[in-house]
């Protein structure tokens, strides 16, 4: 015969004898008094007794349990256990007695066994939380509250709170709290409510443009806030204008700082009135728009670059007064795409706002927008006005850079 075959009919062979054993009663040494010989004879399965043991011509006979006694496993007793007398005080029946199991008896809620007495689980005090509750087999275990939490309890079930955040809730804490005590909140009185604030206005980005060069040297902030004349910016506002704006727009904020602190100087005064002429007509014209947050949400859609998420229009049309909605959502447009001109942008978002449902008055009132900042004479006329104030070494460098 075939090898291979041989070992595979010899390993079935093993295979088929283990699984007849393992299925097989577990078996007993018991001395047979009729033959004097030592027999293995066959347990008696879970919920029953040995009624007589096997001899060398019968096998073992088993009987059931009566009422009251259980056989939990294989055995070869020759009567079954007696179930456990009825419960004790403060306890309860959890599993009754049956063939196979015996009665179990467990404490009341809120107790513990313990030296067979139902013990009240432990409450833990003030300052701290329960870290594993009890059980009817296991007392409660008090864990002290760690910073930031607190209990002001005796309690056997509750574990220690967070202290709650006052300024999540819009409000300040006026008393600390510790380990048995929460944060008192009270109204933040201090807090300036938040506003629309418009960084940089449409007629501020028109006439600063101008001094953003298309490729930007290290330097470049410290070399414009150098050659710019009047009160300097000082060195830890640049620094500060760097960290928290991109490259491109730092310049913006540069200039809009200089203005700030220069705005009694003569020169800077006429700046910032044509400035001021500018936004009143650019008001007059988006004053009235009015426009939904599907409307809203259409035009920012309608910009190229980086999008204004729906949770910014959002924000915006809580913050800001329906007449300012329009010039906030173009400036914060122009912070996420600052190397874009927010006017050009706007002009290719127009184009395609006329294949949605947008209101055409609206459109209209935007190209008067476009139209009147191109008609804005310091926007035409910037290195007339401005490149003669700050001198030939901002042109030469903005030249060398380009």
């Amino acid at each position: 015969m075939n090898k291979f075959l041989c070992c595979t009919l010899v390993l079935l062979d093993i295979s088929v004898q283990w699984t007849i054993q393992d299925d097989s009663p577990p078996k007993y040494p018991h001395y047979d008094p009729g033959t004097s010989r030592q027999l293995l004879c066959d347990q008696c399965p879970p919920g029953s007794y040995v009624k007589q043991h096997c001899t060398a011509t019968s096998p073992t006979r088993c009987a059931p349990c009566p009422d009251q006694y259980y056989a939990e496993e294989w055995n070869s007793h020759e009567e079954c256990q007696y179930c456990s007398a009825v419960c004790k005080e403060l306890q309860y029946v959890a599993q009754e007695c049956t063939p196979t199991q015996n009665r179990v008896c467990q404490c009341v809620a809120g107790r513990y066994l313990e030296l067979e007495f139902c013990l009240k689980h432990t409450e833990c005090p003030p300052g701290f939380g329960v870290a594993q509750p009890g059980t009817p087999e296991s007392d409660t275990v008090c864990k002290r509250c760690p910073e930031g939490f607190f209990s002001n309890e005796t309690s056997s079930t509750a574990a220690c709170l967070k202290h709650t955040n006052c300024s999540a809730l819009g409000f300040k804490t006026a008393l600390k709290g510790n380990a048995v005590r929460d944060n008192v909140c009270q109204e933040n009185t201090d807090v300036t409510p938040q506003k629309c604030g418009i960084d940089v206005t449409l007629c501020e980005e028109a006439f600063f443009r101008f001094a953003v060069p298309t490729h930007l040297t290290p330097n470049w902030l410290n070399i414009l806030a150098d050659s710019l004349p009047g009160t300097k910016v000082s060195t830890e506002n640049i620094e500060r204008i760097k960290q928290r704006h991109s490259s491109q727009e730092q310049t913006f904020q540069l200039l809009k700082l200089w203005k700030q602190q220069n705005k009694e100087q003569d020169m800077v005064k006429k700046i910032i009135q044509d400035i001021d002429l500018c936004e009143n007509s650019v008001l007059k014209h988006t004053g009235h728009l009015n426009l939904t947050f599907e409307h809203l949400n259409t035009l920012m859609a309608s910009l190229p670059g980086k999008k204004v998420g729906k949770e910014d229009i959002e924000r915006t049309m809580k913050l800001c007064q329906p007449t300012e909605q329009v010039l906030k959502l173009l400036n914060l447009w122009r912070i996420k795409n600052s190397d874009q001109d927010t006017i050009k942008g706007l002009m290719y978002g127009l184009k395609h706002l006329k294949t949605y449902h947008f209101p055409k008055r609206s459109i209209q009132s935007l190209k008067k927008v476009i139209k009147f900042l191109h008609r804005f004479t310091m926007y035409r006329l910037y290195q007339k006005l401005l490149l003669e104030m700050i001198g030939n070494q901002v042109k030469s460098v903005k030249v060398r850079c380009v």
